[in-house]
């Protein structure tokens, strides 16, 4: 889950925090400015109208009309977190409730040209709200080129928050796509870890926020083939030197798809590639990536390569289980600030060996379990998080969920914390 590492950056280097902390960044207000964010409010409030007097026109959510579809969930999502945080944070564990509805909008406009707005709703209450003057403003933050971040509601013990991870029009040919605005460019291959990923990488650890964060870009699909294609993106940035562009080439030989990829991020030259495939009955992925500044500036970032290896496997009785090993040049430090700093494809890890053990088990139809594992070798520490999920009706989950570290007196993870938090979810 991601929302406090603003904060504790605000507090001090002491601070180490759990996967629930995951991370984020405060930015300054975008381009748009004010001007644009109220326009954007109003064009907010007045498309709902209208979706939901289409919805009292028309039985059904799913498709309120031939040419709009919706539907989304709402979560509640109460959690427990046990950590050593610094003053003024003066507390061993705090307890946080969020209520959360995501609405996904997508209107046809003709059968090539369609138009995608999908939006996250958030209810933050509890010790962190209170205890927290500048909790709000961690909140209210976008990491895109425009900013339309919107805290509706700040109040003393709660506040209202809402933010679009999805806003794109898309024009589909019959071997071209062209996608513009904020989208999710997905280039990552393993469950895990994803350095091929440079777009829009997303934190194992955020188990909130299965539809992983987009970014505001343009994207350009080229299929020459059955199984190859072409891809040309860009996402600029408010400083031009954080900007991503790249281009990554896609086919298949012996049953195996690759992918390679060449482009510019973050004022460093990019190059790598990735496949799956499969060695027997049990899939074999892998993800290779070359990052190396363009200048050299002194006491700047080293070239840093990254290898992530994954098998998975379905063994008869439906236990699916997935073993990734992970090898980062240049991860892993000294100090930091555990999740504080946010992962990204040049450093996607926090230790530079890291060994991932993920099995999911279906109990019955109704009820799963689920158990990860991660070993820092070189950090002597460990990550554990075990999950159930019950179906409790056709259109309602449940989860139980914890995050427990634990590592040696030397290691920043002996004083990371623990998470254990549970969800209720309605989907319409």
């Amino acid at each position: 889950m991601k929302s406090l590492a603003a904060v504790f950056k605000h507090i001090g280097p002491s601070n180490q925090c759990t996967g629930f902390l995951a991370e984020d960044r405060l930015r300054p207000l975008s381009p748009a400015g004010s001007n644009g964010k109220n326009l954007f409010r109003t064009g907010v409030i007045l498309l709902l109208t209208a979706l939901l007097f289409q919805f009292e026109k028309r039985e059904g959510l799913a498709q309120i009309s031939d040419d709009i579809q919706i539907g989304g969930y709402v979560q509640g999502l109460p959690a427990w977190i046990d950590a050593d945080l610094p003053l003024p944070l003066d507390q061993d564990s705090f307890w946080e409730y969020r209520l959360q509805n995501r609405l996904n909008v997508r209107w046809f406009s003709t059968s090539e040209l369609s138009f995608t707005w999908q939006m996250r709703t958030r209810l933050f209450a509890g010790d962190l709200v209170e205890s927290i003057p500048f909790y709000a403003d961690a909140i209210d933050m976008d990491d895109g080129y425009f900013n339309l971040s919107w805290l509706a509601v700040d109040r003393d013990k709660w506040l209202l928050h809402y933010i679009p991870d999805r806003l794109y029009v898309e024009w589909a040919g019959q071997d071209w796509t062209i996608r513009a605005g904020r989208q999710r460019i997905n280039w990552g291959i393993n469950m895990v870890t994803n350095p091929n990923d440079i777009f829009n990488i997303y934190s194992f650890y955020d188990f909130d926020y299965p539809e992983r964060p987009g970014t505001d870009a343009i994207r350009i699909q080229r299929y020459t083939g059955i199984f190859s294609r072409w891809e040309l993106a860009a996402s600029p940035a408010r400083n031009s030197r954080e900007s991503v562009a790249a281009l990554m080439y896609g086919s298949n030989v012996r049953g195996y798809d690759y992918q390679l990829i060449a482009g510019y991020f973050r004022h460093r030259l990019a190059t790598g590639g990735g496949w799956a495939g499969s060695v027997g009955e049990s899939g074999f992925k892998g993800e290779l990536m070359l990052f190396t500044d363009l200048e050299d500036e002194g006491g700047g970032r080293e070239t840093n390569w990254i290898a992530a290896l994954s098998v998975d496997h379905m063994f008869d009785n439906s236990l699916y289980l997935v073993v990734e090993g992970l090898y980062n040049h240049q991860g892993g430090r000294e100090e930091f600030l555990l999740f504080g700093e946010p992962l990204s494809a040049d450093n996607p890890s926090f230790s530079r060996f890291q060994l991932t053990g993920h099995a999911t088990y279906p109990f019955s139809p109704i009820f799963n379990g689920s158990l990860a594992l991660i070993w820092y070798p070189d950090e002597e520490a460990i990550f554990l998080s075990p999950s159930i999920d019950y179906s409790v009706t056709q259109n309602t989950d449940f989860r139980l969920l914890a995050q427990l570290f634990t590592g040696s007196s030397d290691s920043a993870f002996d004083s990371a914390g623990s998470v254990v938090a549970a969800s209720l979810r309605w989907n319409f």
